[in-house]
C-alpha cells in the first residue's frame, strides 16, 4: 500500500505512480508537480502528468479488457464490489489521514468524505436489481419485447481536489460493476488518497486493464475527451473546465456527465427554529473551509430573521481554525496558497464594493503551523447581486448574508441566480416548504437540511449552469449513463413450418 512520508529528511520523496493493465508504473513524464501538505508546505510527494502515450496505453488496456470484463456475470463483479467495501471500510481510518494531510481537511471530514463514496460502492453492490431490463409479453400476436441494459465500453472520470475520496468512488466502482471499464484522472492537487483507494480495488479482485489511473492537467483531459476508445467521461469540478470536458466530449461523440460550479442559498423564516438553523448554516457554510459545491454560501435572511444576523457571526468566531489532523479543529487549511490568494483577492473585492465584513477571517494565526493556508470564518452582510462575492463561487470559509422581506422575493432571488446545484428553506411551516419546493427552480432541495446530497439510492440532481447532461452520478440514472438500452422483438413458432405468408405492411398482428 502507498503511503505518504512521514519526515523528508532522510528519504526521497515518493513518486505517484500511474495504474496501467494492472500495474503500478513509473511515468515517462517530464512535467511533475509537488503534492503539498496545505498546513505545513511539506512536500509528500510528485504526480506525474502522464505522457500521451501513457494516456493511449490506458485507454487501450481499457479497451482490451472490456472484451472479456463485460461478459463477467453479474454475481461475480457484485462480489468484488461486496470485497471493496469492506476493505475501504477496514482501511478508512488510514486514507483519511492521508486525505487530510493532502488536502487539509479535518479528520472527521475526511472520514465523512470517505463514507460517503463508500455509501455508492454498498450500492453497486445491489447491481443485480438495478441493471434489470423489462419484459413486456404478447405485445402482438405471439411476439414478446425485453429490453437489456448493456455495458457501453471504456468510461473515464475527472475528479475534483475537494473530494478525492468520495468523488472516485462516485465514478469508477459504479462503472465497473455495470461491466465497463474504467480510465481515473484524479486531482493533480491530491491524489495519494485516491491512489490508496485504487489499490484497495485491485486487492478486491478488479482485473487487470479494467481499472487505470492516469494523472495530469489539460493535456490529459482533452486526451480522454478526444480518444476514439472512450464512451463516456463524467466530470466533477468547476464550471470552466466542467464546460469544456463536456463540450469537447460532445464534440466527439461522448456521453458526457458534467457537475460543475455552484452557489447555494440558504432560505431562514422567522418561524424556523432557531438554535439548530444557525447551527445548520455555520457548519454548511464553514465545513471543509467552505470548499464543497453543495457548501451554503449564501444566507437569505426573510422578515424579522435578518435580526439573527449577530448570532450568527457569534458562531461563527468559536469555529476553531488549525491543522486538519489537530483534535478539536472546525477548519483546516485552503488546499493551496494560490486558492488562498484568490480568496483573499474576493474578500478583498467584497470590501470595495460596498459589502459590510460583519467578520473578518484574513490574518488568521495558528501556532506551529505558520506557513499554512489558513482563512478563518469570515462574514459578510449587505451583500448585493451586481457583487463579486455573490456572483463568484468563492470556495472558502466566506458567507454572504443577503435580506429580503418576503418568501416570494426569497425564491425569486435564489431563481434568479444561474447556478442550481442546492438549495435549503429553514421553517416550520408545511404549507411554505411545500410552497418553496414547487416554486424554486433548483435541482437539490433541502428542508431544515443545508447540504441536500441525496443517498445513493436516489440521484444528485443538480441543474441550471451547475450541470451539463442528462444524467447524476450516482443511483438509478448513473446505471442509465453506464448502460446501452437494447431492445428485443421476438417471435417463436411452435411449428417452423406453419406460415403466414408474405405481409409486406408494418403491424406485426
Amino acid at each position: 500500500m502507498s503511503a505518504i512520508p512521514s519526515t523528508l529528511a532522510d528519504r526521497k520523496v515518493d513518486t505517484v505512480k500511474l495504474l496501467i493493465n494492472g500495474e503500478f508504473v513509473e511515468s515517462n513524464a517530464t512535467d511533475w508537480r509537488d503534492i503539498v501538505n496545505p498546513a505545513t508546505q511539506e512536500v509528500l510527494a510528485r504526480v506525474p502528468f502522464a505522457t500521451k502515450a501513457e494516456v493511449d496505453a490506458a485507454i487501450r488496456s481499457a479497451h482490451a479488457a472490456f472484451a472479456t470484463w463485460k461478459n463477467t456475470p453479474i454475481g461475480a463483479r457484485m462480489r468484488i464490489m461486496l470485497k471493496y467495501q469492506a476493505l475501504v471500510r477496514e482501511h478508512m481510518p488510514r486514507i483519511a489521514k492521508t486525505l487530510t494531510a493532502e488536502q487539509g481537511k479535518t479528520l472527521p471530514d475526511a472520514e465523512g468524505d470517505i463514507f460517503r463514496g463508500l455509501e455508492v460502492v454498498e450500492h453497486a453492490c445491489s447491481i443485480g436489481t438495478l441493471q434489470l431490463g423489462e419484459f413486456a409479453e404478447n405485445v402482438a400476436g405471439s411476439v414478446d419485447t425485453y429490453t437489456l441494459r448493456q455495458p457501453i465500453g471504456v468510461c473515464a472520470g475527472i475528479t475534483p481536489f475537494n473530494f478525492p475520496a468520495m468523488i472516485p468512488l462516485w465514478m469508477f466502482p459504479m462503472a465497473i460493476v455495470c461491466g465497463n471499464t474504467f480510465v481515473l484522472k484524479p486531482s493533480e492537487q491530491d491524489p495519494l488518497s485516491t491512489m490508496q483507494l485504487v489499490e484497495l480495488a485491485i486487492e478486491a479482485g478488479v482485473p487487470k486493464g479494467v481499472l487505470n489511473v492516469v494523472h495530469g492537467g489539460k493535456e490529459v483531459v482533452d486526451g480522454l475527451c478526444t480518444h476514439e476508445l472512450v464512451k463516456a467521461i463524467s466530470f466533477v469540478g468547476s464550471t470552466a473546465v466542467g464546460t469544456h470536458v463536456y463540450n469537447l466530449g460532445s464534440q466527439h461523440g461522448k456521453r458526457v456527465q458534467s457537475m460543475m460550479g455552484a452557489k447555494n442559498h440558504a432560505v431562514v423564516l422567522p418561524d424556523a427554529n432557531r438554535e439548530q438553523t444557525l447551527n445548520a448554516l455555520v457548519g454548511a457554510g464553514f465545513g471543509a473551509a467552505g470548499q464543497r459545491c453543495m457548501a451554503t454560501s449564501v444566507v437569505v435572511l426573510v422578515g424579522s430573521s435578518k435580526e439573527w444576523l449577530p448570532e450568527l457571526v457569534a458562531k461563527a468566531k468559536t469555529l476553531k481554525v488549525n491543522a486538519g489532523h489537530e483534535a478539536g479543529t472546525d477548519i483546516g487549511p485552503v488546499v493551496s496558497r494560490a486558492a488562498k490568494e484568490r480568496i483573499l483577492s474576493l474578500i478583498e473585492a467584497g470590501v470595495k464594493e460596498g459589502a459590510t465584513l460583519a467578520l473578518d477571517g484574513r490574518g488568521v494565526g495558528v501556532p506551529g503551523y505558520e506557513a499554512g493556508n489558513f482563512i478563518g470564518p469570515t462574514v459578510f452582510s449587505d451583500v448585493a447581486v451586481e457583487m463579486d462575492v455573490y456572483k463568484t463561487e468563492i470556495f472558502g470559509p466566506v458567507l454572504c448574508v443577503m435580506t429580503v422581506p418576503t418568501l416570494d422575493d426569497a425564491i425569486a432571488l435564489v431563481n434568479s441566480n444561474p447556478m442550481g446545484n442546492g438549495v435549503g428553506l429553514f421553517t416550520q411551516s408545511g404549507a411554505a416548504a411545500r410552497k418553496f419546493q414547487s416554486e424554486i427552480d433548483v435541482g437539490q432541495v433541502g428542508i431544515n437540511i443545508p447540504i441536500p446530497v441525496p443517498v445513493p439510492f436516489f440521484s444528485f440532481t443538480g441543474s441550471r449552469g451547475s450541470k451539463l447532461g442528462d444524467l447524476g452520478p450516482y443511483g438509478k440514472q448513473v446505471v442509465q449513463f453506464y448502460t446501452q438500452t437494447k431492445t428485443v422483438t421476438a417471435r417463436w413458432f411452435d411449428d417452423a413450418t406453419v406460415s403466414d405468408g408474405v405481409n409486406t405492411t408494418i403491424s406485426l398482428r
